[in-house]
């Protein structure tokens, strides 16, 4: 079984897979004239617009919910991963796909917004609609939809759990079994109270579990001030093919950090625009923008905190693809990547410290990205049922075999889970960024409207007739519900 799930890998996550990621960045960014440096001050104003509504959520807890989607597992055991295998030089690639999957971030963000649904009373969105809209192919549309139910209620969740139940143990003896069921108890509280009771609690722990998080990491980088120059020089010179010890890996360095990049921060992949879709705004753009932000949240600050800790630190091993190592920590006992390279750094500040905060931080990192893997989940489930009456029973038995799959997950073996998750990210991005490229035209529409009506000085609001797009009736009814509210506040 193990060899089939990862000669599947190795086809899904070809080079291939790799340079599309890549090129379409670039070729979102130029077309689009580079938003996330152009327009990074909107990114932060609009995350205080739009309020959440009947159907739905605010800006703020949209982005929470897809940063909470995105800081996860991968922003800890993801980046020692890329450093294990590709070396230092990887997380210079991890930069590279988050800079310019903001790009790609914004388009497949917007599009959801432009043809998101309302479903018993809440939005709905993502690549499945956008697929249908915007493209005309439901079949395609299923495809997505189906690949990321499998994803992300059967494949994703186990990665997450595996590593709290993983890091639990570690730090505090506690069996892979309890955890898991303590895991699975929690997340049921949460995800069968619905996209708004995901949208306040992920609004309340993200900002907490990522400022933490980021505070120890500033912490040992400033003890460790002097070695700052030294680390840099070292990822710049690995990823690039000049360092003597790491250069004979460049191309694993750009392969691990790619694959571990969009694994955490999840641009073009396709989910965070099904939280993106279930914001109240005014125009696609502002959400648009909202979440090519949250890439530069996950990947520029949380993963390179995880990164600069354990570079400085020197804690952690690099394989030569040999059996052998590029470079082995002989305090680390040639241990694998995973969160111990993390934990030990820590424990450079703080002996002792280490597993018990790191163990902590990954329990609320990936708790919070397993609410929004349901989330995801529960949007491709309601778009192929949504010509079926009884959705509730539908999204109970969705939740009902998340968990389950999570409890797999937790007293899993980690190899198994991380390649299954590879192939559930792999599916999705493939499907996803052909669709975005396709959609080119009505992404960039979003933002052309949206920059020549802040010129005028204007709050901008979204008319899908007068930029020629079709299927986009709810901003019909968005538009007039907005009419009415203006206009009961100025009586």
């Amino acid at each position: 079984m193990g060899e089939i799930i990862n000669f599947v890998n190795g086809i899904i996550w070809s080079k291939a897979l790799v340079f599309l990621c890549l090129g379409a960045g670039v070729y979102f960014s130029i077309v689009l004239k580079f938003p996330q440096v152009r327009l990074i001050k909107d990114m932060v104003l609009q995350l205080k617009g739009g309020k959440s509504s009947g159907a739905g959520v605010s800006s703020l807890q949209s982005f929470s919910m897809a940063l909470g989607g995105r800081v996860g597992t991968g922003n800890i055991a993801g980046v020692a991963s890329a450093i294990g295998f590709g070396g230092p030089g990887a997380v210079f690639w991890m930069w590279a796909i988050a800079f310019l999957g903001a790009g790609s971030a914004y388009i497949e963000s917007a599009l959801a917004q432009v043809y998101k649904e309302e479903m018993d009373g809440e939005y709905r969105g993502g690549p499945q609609y956008y697929i249908e809209k915007g493209l005309g192919q439901r079949w395609y549309a299923i495809i997505f939809a189906i690949s990321a139910i499998i994803a992300m209620g059967c494949f994703l969740p186990g990665i997450q759990a595996n590593s709290i139940a993983s890091a639990m143990t570690n730090a505090f003896g506690i069996p892979a079994p309890v955890t898991g069921g303590i895991v699975v108890v929690l997340l049921g509280l949460i995800i069968f109270g619905g996209v708004k009771r995901i949208g306040r609690v992920a609004e309340i722990i993200v900002p907490f579990m990522a400022i933490a998080y980021m505070l120890v990491a500033l912490v040992i980088i400033v003890v460790n001030l002097d070695k700052v120059p030294g680390v840099f020089s070292l990822i710049f010179t690995s990823a690039f093919s000049t360092d003597a010890a790491f250069g004979a890996i460049i191309g694993q360095a750009i392969m691990w950090g790619v694959k571990r990049g969009i694994y955490s921060n999840e641009a073009g992949q396709g989910t965070g625009p099904m939280a993106a879709a279930a914001a109240e705004v005014s125009h696609p753009a502002k959400q648009g923008l909202v979440q090519a932000f949250s890439v530069y949240v996950d990947t520029l600050f949380v993963c390179s905190a995880t990164a600069f800790m354990i570079l400085i630190t020197g804690m952690y091993n690099t394989v030569d693809g040999a059996g052998g190592y590029l470079y082995n920590n002989p305090a680390l006992n040639n241990a694998g990547p995973g969160p111990l390279y993390t934990q030990s750094a820590v424990d450079t500040l703080v002996p002792g410290l280490g597993s018990s905060f790191v163990a902590i931080a990954l329990f609320f990192f990936a708790f919070t990205t397993l609410m929004a893997y349901y989330y995801y989940c529960e949007s491709n489930v309601a778009y192929l049922s949504k010509r079926i009456k009884n959705h509730k029973l539908i999204f109970n038995v969705t939740r009902v075999v998340l968990l389950i799959m999570v409890y797999i997950g937790a007293i899993n073996s980690a190899g198994q889970v991380w390649a299954l998750g590879d192939i559930g990210v792999g599916l999705m991005a493939w499907l996803n960024i052909i669709a975005i490229i396709l959609l080119t035209k009505t992404g960039m529409a979003t933002l052309r409207d949206y920059e020549e009506q802040k010129k005028a000085g204007l709050d901008p609001v979204f008319d899908p007739k007068k930029l020629g797009i079709k299927n986009a009736e709810l901003w019909d009814k968005i538009n007039a519900k907005n009419k009415v509210s203006l206009e009961d506040l100025k009586n």
